[in-house]
């Protein structure tokens, strides 16, 4: 799952997760190996690309100029989480252009660059960094300020936003810098008020590649935590010496933050404490709160980059003209555009930025005391966020085709009214305003103090605060943001200052809020001990309101509502509940219902275009108990086809039905598919058996409806099964996630690529679960570029190239279709008769092969008349058959279509 969002380049990775890494290193002059590399698409661009070394750690660099020998400022630019110095290629290129030597690299243990993962470690990617500038300052084309010291910006996001402040802290050569959706105190953001943000630890560490690929000293933290659910003294010392927080007093140049307003993992506080910091050691700030973030929607990247540059213009070209714009701005969301569903955004500002806390308003508040359960292990739990959902989902992108996607991620649909959280009775209380007489805009934090009591030692607690349409028939969380709260020793009662999310978000006549207090939530540890929270009000809500009157809100069309409503009720289905809340968009074909999928006619465009297709009139049909295998070269529509498949995206033309019903985002007939597609995150602390158990649950389906032993038994992984995720092999965790993609033993199993990474043995096991699964009468639908291992595994095949089908039919009939038998005998042939079958009418080539002869025919040829020659010639014949691997055919039809 790439968990980066899709613009900037330098976000975490789907999902897939936390985002950009920086770590540079630099050696003496002379020291490794340059390669000059001409940029095809920007042939204006100089990239150098260098392998460096630095105490047995290599770091991958790029390095971008614009022809001429005049001296010019530089920029480091660092990348996301997971990522590379690919990422930030595109912005890189553009700098300079704009007349910046520009350097990017891979941070140590991403990309090809090696080492551990040391989270910016002062003494690992932070001394990188340094190295780095030292380097840059003996280029002759880089401007200095003085000998040994170079005019040089840093920017970057999440991951790299982070090393960039680390970088001004640590390094007073560093002149301007332009962090990104990033953090100010890592212990803050995943220990937010002694709070285990479990979801997005998970994410961050299965985006590294596993917990072995960071220091030794934070993968045993992370276990310990994992296991914990409760962070120590330890994790959270080792989090914040590793943060920018921890120098924030040395940070002492001009700081353009930029932070996301639909952002679970680094929310605005991150930003705000950042900005009065900095703002306190006399340099100018500027704060920009863009509408996307690490839960997806729209990052903004051509206004972000474009007002990075005039950033850099300003404070690195000493440019007095530089349009910096204003102290603090605030992205807001319009509705959407006409006719293409995509929101409309517009930007609000103020020339001073106003903090968290302005112009507070005070709301009355009602309810009695209530009561409600902390179930035992915290399960089922609520759901607000759901971290890396929303930019895998909302981010769009066509996987390897390019087409399809759009929208906004999940998180930004409560800008257009609709909810995606979810609340389970008896688990929350909730406290109500009277309906609001004219539009209130919360622009900030909220604070409410309430009274707490528990019969545990310690509650857990996560604060909402509802917008509610009038009558209750609606209720958004904005930007789906929670905030976590543990009250120690609970059980004698105590009032509790509750600061909840900052939002940027508007209340229309009419509605009002409410505040939630919930027991659980999916992103958080929770206590495991079945617990009472008994909790009152002790205070009226305190509402931030700086920007109200600058709000311009433009009308927008009553017919746009159903769009994001749709949006929510797919997300509803596939991720949260997996109920059956929707139903298909056309009736069922009664003869169809027992044929698994039959494809007609159908097409996707590619993003943008009105006439070049991803996939264009693609017919097939799949029957019960085949083994299917989607064949096609990279582009050739295999993805898409497979998107629109399981409802991720909306076909241009034709129809899918699975067992007679037509296939749309949020159809039940989904429930009777599933699929394994780019691998599966696991929580490593947890056995194989807890992770599955886990993820069923929250899926909110019965039970017993995941046939779990049956899904286990096909997938083969014996005792393993107890054992904590984070011992397995590869093939073992590949398994795993076969085996959770057949809970509820769906009737069509889709598997993408299940065999990548694996070993042969790996490869022969996978090969037996598919066959096992389809033996029992269900059906499984593979995409592999392993040929060979499709050609044992499959019955049937669809070939598809440029977006068409090519050929589809049995394996056999497409490997025997071709023009070269294998003629057995039952003596060997002398070479003097081997050249007289090569010389007969309709015999291309004659070889002698392993049993007998290997001949192949011209397009006169015929395999009847060469059998009679053959006796003529008294050849020994024995048998006759095609011979012909799969990758010849394949070869072959791919050759024909292109």
């Amino acid at each position: 799952m790439d968990l980066r969002p899709p613009p900037l380049r330098a976000l975490l990775r789907r999902p897939r997760r936390l985002a950009a890494a920086v770590a540079a290193v630099v050696v003496l002059a002379g020291a490794g190996t340059w390669t000059a590399v001409a940029d095809d698409t920007q042939p204006s661009v100089n990239r150098t690309d260098r392998l460096m070394s630095l105490d047995g750690v290599r770091i991958d660099t790029s390095y971008f100029t614009a022809p001429g020998d005049e001296k010019r400022p530089a920029v480091l630019l660092g990348h996301g989480f997971g990522g590379s110095k690919n990422d930030v290629r595109a912005q890189a290129e553009k700098l300079a252009r704009d007349g910046y030597a520009v350097l990017t690299w891979s941070a140590r243990g991403f990309g090809k660059s090696t080492g551990k993962v040391g989270l910016n470690d002062p003494n690992g990617e932070v001394a990188d960094v340094r190295k780095l500038i030292d380097w840059l300052a003996r280029q002759p084309t880089v401007q200095l300020d003085k000998p040994g010291d170079p005019r040089v910006g840093v920017a970057g996001a999440s991951y790299g936003g982070a090393i960039s402040l680390l970088a001004a802290g640590y390094d007073d050569r560093v002149d301007a810098i332009a962090p990104a959706i990033t953090y100010w105190n890592l212990s803050d953001a995943l220990f937010p008020n002694g709070v285990f943000k479990k979801l997005w630890a998970g994410i961050f560490v299965n985006s590294a590649g596993g917990c072995d690929r960071f220091e030794p000293q934070i993968c045993a933290m992370y276990q310990r935590v994992a296991e914990s659910g409760t962070p120590d003294a330890a994790a959270e010392k080792m989090l914040q010496e590793r943060s920018p927080s921890a120098v924030g007093d040395r940070i002492k140049v001009p700081t353009l933050l930029l932070q996301g307003q639909t952002d679970s993992l680094f929310p605005l506080n991150q930003a705000d404490a950042a900005a009065k910091a900095i703002r306190a050691n006399g340099a100018p700030v500027d704060v920009d709160w863009i509408s996307g973030g690490h839960d997806g929607g729209d990052m903004e990247t051509s206004r972000v980059q474009s007002r990075v540059a005039n950033w850099f213009d300003r404070y690195l070209k000493d440019d007095k003209g530089a349009d910096t714009g204003p102290a603090f701005r605030v992205t807001r969301t319009l509705g959407t555009g006409t006719g293409d569903g995509e929101t409309r955004l517009s930007g609000v500002s103020e020339d001073k930025y106003p903090g968290l806390e302005g112009d507070e308003r005070t709301i009355a508040l009602t309810g009695r005391e209530q009561s409600f359960v902390n179930p035992a292990g915290a399960n089922p739990p609520a759901v607000s966020a759901l971290p890396g959902i929303g930019a895998a989902l909302g981010g769009g992108g066509g996987g390897e085709d390019g087409a399809g996607g759009g929208g906004g991620g999940l998180s930004q649909l409560s800008t257009l009214g609709v909810s995606l959280s979810l609340d389970f009775p008896g688990q929350y209380a909730a406290f109500d305003s009277a309906p609001f007489r004219d539009d209130l805009q919360i622009t900030g934090s909220s604070k409410v103090t309430v009274h707490v009591r528990s019969t545990g030692d310690d509650a857990v607690l996560f604060a909402k605060l509802y917008d509610v349409s009038p009558g209750g028939r609606q209720q958004v969380l904005p930007a789906q943001l929670v905030e976590p709260i543990r009250v120690e020793n609970a059980k004698a009662g105590k009032d509790v200052a509750v600061t909840l999310p900052a939002i940027d978000h508007e209340v229309a006549d009419g509605h009002r809020l409410r505040l939630v207090l919930a027991s659980t939530d999916l992103g958080y540890a929770s206590p495991a001990a079945q617990a009472t929270y008994t909790v009152s009000l002790k205070g009226d809500l305190k509402v931030p309101t700086a920007l109200s009157d600058t709000n311009a809100r433009a009308p927008m069309p009553a017919w746009v509502w159903w769009l994001p409503l749709a949006g929510a009720v797919i997300a509803l289905i596939l991720i949260v509940t997996g109920r059956r809340r929707t139903a298909a968009p056309a009736a069922p074909e009664p003869v169809l219902a027992e044929v698994p999928l039959q494809i007609t006619d159908l097409s996707k465009r590619y993003a943008k275009s009105a006439d070049r297709y991803a996939v264009k009139d693609l017919s097939f049909r799949v029957e019960k108990g085949q083994v299917l295998g989607l064949l096609g070269p990279n582009g050739a529509g295999k993805t898409t086809t497979l998107r629109m498949l399981m409802g991720l995206i909306k076909p241009d033309g034709g129809e899918i039905r699975v067992f007679g019903h037509a296939i749309a985002p949020g159809a039940p007939v989904l429930s009777r598919v599933g699929a394994f597609v780019e691998g599966a995150g696991f929580l490593p602390h947890l056995s194989g058996r807890e992770n599955l158990e886990l993820y069923w649950r929250a899926t909110g389906r019965p039970p017993q409806d995941a046939h779990l032993d049956e899904a286990l038994e096909i997938a083969g992984l014996g005792g393993a099964l107890e054992r904590a995720v984070r011992t397995y092999s590869q093939g073992m965790r590949q398994r795993l996630a076969i085996a959770q993609a057949m809970l509820g033993m769906p009737d069509l199993l889709i598997l993408d690529e299940p065999t990548n990474g694996l070993d042969p043995p790996q490869i022969r096991e996978m090969r037996e679960v598919m066959i096992r699964y389809a033996a029992a009468g269900r059906t499984v639908i593979v995409s592999s570029h392993l040929l060979a291992e499709v050609e044992q595994s499959c019955t049937h095949l669809v070939v598809m190239d440029h977006g068409k089908l090519i050929q589809a039919g049995p394996v056999g009939e497409i490997v025997g279709s071709g023009d070269t038998l294998l003629v057995g005998t039952s003596a060997p042939v002398e070479e003097p008769v081997v050249e007289k079958v090569a010389a007969l009418p309709g015999v291309a080539t004659a070889v002698i092969a392993d049993g007998g002869l290997l001949i192949r025919l011209d397009e006169d040829g015929s395999a009847v008349r060469l059998v009679a020659e053959l006796v003529r010639l008294e050849v020994p014949v024995e048998s006759v058959g095609p011979h012909r691997r799969l990758e010849d055919a394949f070869l072959t039809l791919i050759g024909d279509s292109s």
